[in-house]
């Protein structure tokens, strides 16, 4: 986000000692991966990478280890990049093995998303998106997703920003669209992003969700615990946020963690560090997504990433 992490010639040169030159020339190196995009590690190497394809729960999609976040402060930090850089971005994180993209309506990168992804091959790509509120013609809304990214289909599509308990009485009719939406094909699957702990708990005990977007990390900022239903201050336990996590697991859903970085306010690279080996040492988490603005920003996360997956 906005830390100064390691520079790409250090990354190279510590990846070389951690891996093995040939393992990062094969799992980073674009030039490694060739004609047909990103690939996965070896079967029973035991090593992880960023860019490792993953199951999202058993849903049967395959995804990047790690996502590319387009909306950090609803996308202001992106698109004062300028759009060029919001491109280069989505290019160079898929050269680097990285298929997931991670999106919204509500965000100001929306319409953007289409350009960013020209020229990539649509099936290597998971991309993830959400609609707000209830729209009064929902099936219009998530048609129109599928217009704007100028594709068939969308790879998962969530309820943004949840915050109430019992909520899926209220989203009933647009819960029964995202059906409609996948009966035809539309997206592939569906479920919510929730932003506080009774619209977390309600998430997992209705059949309904397929993935869920869960804001994690062990220092409890921007979490859903009780304490802040918006987390400013929150340092509360996280146990009850893990506990839902994993109960979301043994249902077979996808799970994937946001605010790895405290919603941009860990600065301190130790604590990135941290959050990082906290989520990806949980067994019920299949993939995290962080917000990248510049392509420098790409390395710099990636290079952290896979010293902390490494060192694990």
């Amino acid at each position: 986000m906005n830390e100064r992490g390691l520079s790409r010639r250090h990354f190279i040169r510590t990846s070389a000692v951690l891996t093995g030159a040939a393992v990062f020339a094969s799992s980073l190196l674009p030039s490694a991966r060739g004609a047909e995009g990103p690939t996965t590690a070896p079967a029973g190497s035991g090593k992880r990478t960023a860019s490792d394809q993953v199951p999202l729960g058993k849903t049967g999609i395959m995804m990047s280890r790690v996502g590319i976040g387009t909306g950090s402060s609803n996308g202001y930090e992106q698109t004062a990049q300028g759009k060029e850089t919001f491109t280069k971005v989505i290019h160079h994180a898929y050269d680097q093995g990285i298929t997931y993209i991670d999106t919204a309506q509500a965000y100001q990168t929306f319409t953007w998303i289409a350009d960013a992804i020209k020229g990539l091959p649509r099936e290597k790509l998971f991309i993830q998106s959400k609609i707000d509120g209830r729209p009064e013609n929902i099936m219009e809304v998530i048609d129109q997703h599928r217009t704007t990214f100028k594709t068939d289909y969308v790879d998962s599509m969530l309820v943004h920003c949840m915050t109430r308990g019992n909520w899926t009485d209220d989203w009933k009719r647009i819960m029964e669209a995202f059906d409609e939406a996948k009966q035809r094909q539309w997206i592939r699957a569906k479920g919510v992003s929730c932003h506080s702990l009774p619209a977390l708990t309600d998430a997992t005990k209705v059949r309904w969700s397929e993935v869920h977007l869960v804001r994690v990390n062990p220092q409890g900022k921007f979490m859903d615990t009780d304490r802040d239903r918006w987390g400013a201050q929150n340092t509360a336990p996280v146990q009850p946020v893990l506990d839902q996590i994993k109960s979301m697991h043994d249902q077979g859903r996808g799970v994937i963690g946001m605010k790895i970085f405290g919603n941009g306010s860990f600065t301190d690279l130790a604590d990135r560090e941290q959050s990082v080996q906290f989520a990806m040492s949980n067994p019920n988490i299949d993939a995290i997504v962080i917000g990248m603005k510049t392509p420098q920003q790409v390395d710099e996360n990636l290079a952290m990433i896979n010293r902390v997956l490494a060192a694990a």
